[in-house]
C-alpha cells in the first residue's frame, strides 16, 4: 500500500517560518517526482511546488517563489517544504502528492499527481 504521511504544520505568526514533511512507503521514492499542494477553504487547490525524483530540479508557484524551498532525502522516503516569511494568505491545508508518470519535468497540475497524503494545517497569524 502507497502511504504519503505529513507532518509539521501549526500555527505562526507571519514573517515566521515551518517546515513541513512528507514520509512516503510502497513506491520506489527516487523514480517519482513529488509535489506540494495547498487547499484553503472555498479556494481551489493551488500549486506550491515541485521535485524531480533525483532531487536535481525544483519549482515553485508564483505566490511562494523566493520564500519556500523544497528539498528531499531519499535514503530517508521524504520530502520537505521549508517555508520562510509566511504571510496571512499561506493559511491552508498543505499536501504531498507522487507523481508515478517518470515524465522528463516535474508537473504542476494536481491532476498529473497519482498519490496523496492526508494533508497537515498551516495557519499564519496576522
Amino acid at each position: 500500500q502507497v502511504q504519503l504521511v505529513e507532518s509539521g504544520g501549526g500555527l505562526v505568526q507571519a514573517g515566521g517560518s515551518l517546515r513541513l514533511s512528507c514520509v512516503v512507503s510502497g513506491l520506489t521514492f527516487g523514480f517519482y517526482h513529488m509535489g506540494w499542494f495547498r487547499q484553503a477553504p472555498g479556494k481551489e487547490r493551488e500549486f506550491v511546488a515541485a521535485i524531480s525524483g533525483s532531487g536535481g530540479s525544483t519549482y515553485y508557484g508564483d505566490s511562494v517563489k523566493g520564500r519556500f524551498t523544497t528539498s528531499r532525502d531519499n535514503a530517508r522516503s521524504t520530502v520537505y517544504l521549508q517555508m520562510n516569511s509566511l504571510k496571512p494568505e499561506d493559511t491552508a491545508v498543505y499536501y504531498c502528492a507522487a507523481d508515478r508518470s517518470l515524465a522528463s519535468r516535474v508537473r504542476v497540475r494536481d491532476h498529473d499527481y497519482d498519490y496523496w497524503g492526508q494533508g497537515t494545517q498551516v495557519t499564519v497569524s496576522s
